[in-house]
């Protein structure tokens, strides 16, 4: 007998075709099967690039096309490049000339059903796009354009006319809604907080109502905002109410970070033995926190205890138990910023959508109630991080002035992975504890020079710290968000088990920076100072002063095999009176100190023709700084020591010499970073 074994060969050729305004990427496949049977041949295409009328376009006729993805990346992600008014302005365009001879006709057919798929889809996924609209006339446009012979598209109907009065009725009642906006809770009363009360709750308890805020804030959060497009450009004018969902967590992240650092300080009478049990207390919180994979308030209690003010609270960390330090030094491993926080999505990746933490048993049974699944509340700072990367490294538009789909469909990924985590947390249900939420609302919110007052007054300044851990930044609040390119992202696998090509470029760029960021919320990156700057929170008022939306990481490592010799990103600040604004700025090998200080400030929204009037300043470790040459090569001129520069106006007599001190001037920061040791705790925005 004979056996005969037939290996099917698929042969794939991709290529790129280009029509009127568009450009497809075109995958055409030949499978071979057996021996003189007939050699199969399919063919698949998606857009690449377009112009803004072809992409909305297509929206109509990627199903048809074999584009299934198209609808999905598309609503996500078209707020980077256009305006809804604008896609329904062309779409309504479109359906006032529909194709297909009379309604029966097949092309017809199947040009309205993807009519009602598409807008089925996006009101149904982004309603919010339809409400806020400033005026109705474009939905009483597009409403007796849609098929009149289809169920699905009289539902729209109905529910675009719904929208349609109710925003009649906001334009002529404008001053309700502000009335209702404008009211907001008085500030917590200093002279009835009680900060050893956090003590009579158990860590459970503690966990359990920060997981609840959290999940509640991350399954209201909009994906889309997180896109570096959008978030960079939250602090200009008319912008305020950008990125709404982002700020939310944000606030409670700067929230909480204030109430371990109010708890631990306020109460400056106690012996160092009790002020052991409150940072104890907080440990055990954070432990419980992990157990439920509230990622977002373990990383703000653990920011907030390596915080200078209590980091450096020598006695105190004495006085703490062995077990609580040891566990404290694992939970902080967690957010280490080795292989830019590869531990941190390491654990998203197995615990993202499981029921459960994958912990040790005892600590299981000790904190997790197995009868209820539980969500995964992620680090946000890791994804803004992402997409700002993205949006600043990949760019918006081909040569030929295209918009570039293909970034869109990286940035969906990251997306995708957001929005699979709230799936995770759409189901969890929580019971509210009316104690805690009384005692966590009235903690006051400490001020910077308030924060370091009360640490001084617990220890004289001048004692050695301690502890081997370094302070963190830790946020605070966030006002007026600031902008910013961001800098690196990930070289480790994507969040999740589908592969993404963003890791890829996230890889090839990541190999630049030792530790790329943080966060693409905003990060500290002021040179360091000793242990008697202050260092403390800042107030929840809105303070008028700026921050950056992304961090860049540590210092760069030397170039390496394959690292990319020729580019690097990295962060240029500008002297304000109200804060720092940061900017990410991708610089290469051919790039001199003129076109580089050009670039920065259009990114600070100054006129570049003024560079001339700058000077390009490189700050390196222990405060010393190095002025790049006026016509120098940037890329060749900084060392590696540091990717942090200052955009500083020139002085009569010359610039700074270099080893001179830095600026001390307030930054600001709104998720936080480990920093090197006496890194003072900076003021965020918002």
């Amino acid at each position: 007998m004979k056996t005969t074994w037939y290996c099917p060969l698929d042969l794939s050729t991709v290529v790129e075709e280009e029509e009127d305004g568009i450009i497809y990427t075109v995958v055409v496949k030949q499978q071979h099967g057996a021996i003189n049977s007939p050699v199969s041949v399919s063919r698949s295409q998606c857009v690449k690039a377009g112009t803004e009328e072809k992409l909305v376009l297509h929206l109509l006729h990627s199903f048809s096309m074999g584009d299934s993805s198209f609808v999905s990346i598309f609503l996500s992600t078209y707020r980077s490049f256009t305006s809804t008014e604008r896609v329904l302005d062309i779409l309504s365009d479109r359906l006032e000339n529909p194709p297909g001879e009379n309604e029966r006709s097949q092309m017809r057919q199947s040009f309205n059903k993807a009519v009602c798929t598409v807008f089925s889809t996006w009101l149904t996924e982004y309603p919010e796009d339809f409400q806020s609209l400033r005026e109705p006339s474009r939905l009483l446009r597009l409403s007796p354009l849609l098929p009149q012979d289809s169920s699905s598209a009289a539902d729209l109907r109905a529910r675009f006319l719904r929208i349609a009065e109710e925003l009649s009725e906001k334009a002529l009642l404008p001053d309700a809604r502000k009335d209702k906006d404008s009211l907001s809770s008085p500030s917590p009363d200093p002279a009835k907080f009680e900060a050893t009360s956090i003590l009579g709750f158990p860590a459970e308890v503690i966990a359990e109502q920060l997981t609840k805020i959290e999940t509640e804030l991350f399954v209201r959060l909009v994906p889309y905002h997180c896109l570096g497009s959008l978030w960079s450009q939250r602090d200009k004018k008319g912008r305020e109410g950008v990125c709404w969902s982002v700020r939310a967590t944000v606030r409670q992240f700067n929230k909480l970070a204030n109430a371990v650092l109010a708890s631990c300080l306020w109460p400056t009478k106690l012996r160092s033995q009790q002020r052991a049990r409150l940072l104890e207390k907080w440990i055990s919180a954070a432990e419980a926190c992990r157990a439920k994979k509230n990622f977002s308030s373990l990383y703000a209690i653990v920011s907030a205890l390596k915080s200078n003010p209590i980091h450096r609270l020598r006695r105190t960390w004495q006085d703490t138990d062995r077990e609580a330090l040891k566990k404290y030094e694992e939970l902080s491993e967690i957010f280490s910023d080795k292989d830019n926080y590869s531990q941190t999505r390491e654990l998203l990746k197995e615990e993202g959508t499981s029921k459960f933490a994958n912990l040790d048993n005892r600590l299981n049974n000790r904190h997790v109630n197995k009868s209820t699944a539980q969500g995964t509340v992620p680090y946000l700072g890791i994804f803004l991080t992402d997409l700002t990367m993205l949006d600043t490294a990949v760019k918006d538009r081909l040569d030929n002035g295209y918009i570039n789909f293909d970034k869109r469909r990286r940035e969906f990924e990251v997306l995708a992975q957001i929005r699979l985590l709230q799936s995770s947390c759409k189901n969890c249900v929580f019971t509210a504890d009316e104690a805690f939420v009384q005692w966590y609302n009235s903690v006051p919110t400490l001020t910077e020079e308030q924060s370091y007052r009360l640490s001084n007054e617990i220890e004289a300044p001048g004692e050695p710290s301690p502890r081997g851990l370094t302070p963190a930044v830790v946020i605070t609040q966030c006002p007026d968000l600031s902008t910013s390119r961001t800098s690196l992202t990930g070289d480790s696998d994507s969040l999740f088990d589908f592969q993404s090509p963003v890791n890829n470029l996230l890889s090839k760029l990541t190999k630049h920076m030792r530790s790329p960021s943080v966060s693409c919320l905003d990060v500290d990156t002021s040179p360091s100072t000793n242990e008697s700057t202050p260092a403390t929170l800042t107030p929840t008022t809105p303070t008028k002063s700026h921050r950056r939306s992304a961090s860049c990481g540590n210092n760069p490592p030397g170039n390496t095999p394959g690292s990319g010799p020729d580019m690097r990103i990295i962060r240029i600040r500008m002297e304000l009176h109200d804060g720092n604004l940061y900017r990410s700025i991708l610089v290469t090998s051919n790039d001199k100190t003129p076109t580089v200080i050009s670039s920065a400030l259009e990114k600070h929204n100054q006129d570049p023709t003024q560079a001339s009037r700058y000077e390009l300043i490189q700050l390196l470790p222990e405060g010393k700084e190095l002025v790049i040459p006026a016509t120098g090569n940037v890329f060749y001129a900084m060392t590696s020591s540091s990717v942090d520069f200052l955009l500083r106006l020139r002085k009569k007599g010359g610039s700074c010499p270099f080893g001179s001190q830095p600026i001390n001037t307030e930054t600001s920061a709104t998720f936080p970073r480990i920093k090197a040791k006496g890194r003072r705790l900076v003021r965020t925005l918002f």
